[in-house]
């Protein structure tokens, strides 16, 4: 056996719906900031570069964090390192929630990044070595969908806090959550378990079945790799127009349109519905058409024409909410085909060290397009705020291409 797999099909399902809670439960917290840049802005009297700035930082130490993590996630195995993360996330919505300065939340960014960057080595790491080959189309989509979820309930759960309350009210309610799910994944944590030696001694194999005598590969090896460095451009120029849209959609809405704030933040959330659906009907295509390039260029042609429509300033009230939820439904109909090519050009034994690579791609994009987009809103621009996901977007489809036409590579 090649993979240490569940015990049949209730422990495929018992594994997916562990790490779609933890995956779900990052998401959260990548939206519990930027729902609350409105009342932040009045409480600390700060521009929206600064306010971009906090999801930069945020990003750019998870960038960081998960590239290290997957090497952590090769060497003591994936359990520990879920755990640790979780309790970072709570530790951040606690400091946001007692802040006093732009300082201290700055401190919350760090500490949610540190937790925010194991997600993705330790979730496609236990993914891929527990849940049986067939199911993994499904997985993906299910780990997808509740990653979209978390994006959808973060502006609603913190906005609808913070009307009733406040918003330190809403950061600590944040964390209390946190905690109920770190004791959820304490509770079945055997479900979690990683055979790190076992994922070694397949590495060692199939280096020595390739290379008969040879020397063993370096562990930066698959770095040499194209195909790696494709994926991490694609989930870089990906996650850039997502965070930017999530980050500012509501002010630049107010701006083009006079959408009131509160109203644009909800549309936010049916952003993140329509991923949920469409990464639930992406993992179908997936499985069934095996044809991973023309799924995203035809999703991400449908987004680009939809940013489009909302940088003319002519479109309908009535309509922005549906267009919304149609660049959402593109957004997540991409994510599982998008997966299982990162699965394909994965060498066997360094699940951990490529994910933690290629999805760094997702952080850092996150990073500079909140950060880049933020100047465009202080300067009066928000039809910027389109204009500029049309271009990332159209960055991100010749990368798909190239990717899909590169064989899997049996060893690093």
């Amino acid at each position: 056996m090649t993979v240490a797999l569940t015990s049949g099909r209730a422990g495929d399902v018992r594994v997916i719906g562990l790490m779609s809670l933890a995956h779900g439960s990052s998401h959260f917290f990548h939206l519990i900031l930027p729902p609350m840049f409105p009342w932040l802005k009045d409480a600390f009297a700060l521009s929206y570069a600064e306010l971009g700035l906090l999801m930069s930082i945020f990003f750019v130490v998870s960038c960081i964090v998960q590239a290290a993590s997957g090497f952590l996630v090769d060497r003591i195995g994936a359990r520990p390192v879920l755990f640790a993360g979780i309790g970072l996330l709570a530790l951040a919505a606690l400091t946001y929630s007692q802040s006093n300065s732009y300082l201290m939340l700055i401190v919350g960014a760090v500490i949610a990044g540190c937790g925010n960057g194991i997600f993705h080595p330790v979730d496609y790491t236990l993914i891929n070595h527990k849940v049986s080959p067939p199911n993994l189309p499904y997985a993906y989509s299910m780990h997808g969908v509740a990653g979209y979820l978390g994006w959808a309930a973060a502006p609603a759960f913190m906005v609808a806090i913070t009307q009733l309350s406040d918003w330190r009210i809403a950061f600590l309610c944040a964390a209390l959550l946190e905690v109920v799910i770190l004791i959820t994944l304490w509770v079945n944590r055997e479900y979690l378990l990683d055979d790190v030696k076992g994922r070694h001694a397949e590495s060692h194999a199939s280096d020595r079945a390739i290379n008969p005598g040879a020397t063993p590969a370096s562990p930066f090896a698959f770095l040499k790799l194209p195909a790696v460095w494709l994926c991490w451009i694609f989930f870089f120029f990906s996650m850039a127009s997502t965070s930017s849209l999530q980050s500012f959609a509501p002010s630049a809405l107010f701006g083009i349109y006079q959408i009131p704030l509160s109203v644009g933040s909800y549309y936010i959330t049916l952003l993140a519905l329509g991923s949920a659906a469409g990464v639930l009907f992406g993992g179908f295509l997936a499985a069934k058409l095996q044809a991973p390039e023309r799924i995203v260029s035809t999703c991400l042609s449908m987004t680009i024409a939809m940013c489009l429509l909302l940088a003319t300033g002519l479109m309908s009230l009535a309509f922005i909410p549906i267009i919304f939820f149609f660049i959402g439904f593109g957004y997540g109909v991409v994510a599982p085909s998008r997966d299982l090519l990162v699965k394909r050009v994965t060498p066997q034994g360094v699940a951990g060290r490529v994910y933690g690579i290629v999805y760094s791609g997702i952080d850092l994009g996150a990073a500079v397009g909140p950060f880049i987009f933020g100047f465009f809103m202080d300067a009066g621009l928000p039809t910027a705020l389109f204009l500029g996901i049309v271009l990332f977007q159209l960055t991100i489809i010749p990368t798909v291409f190239k990717v899909s036409s590169s064989s899997r590579p049996k060893s690093a």
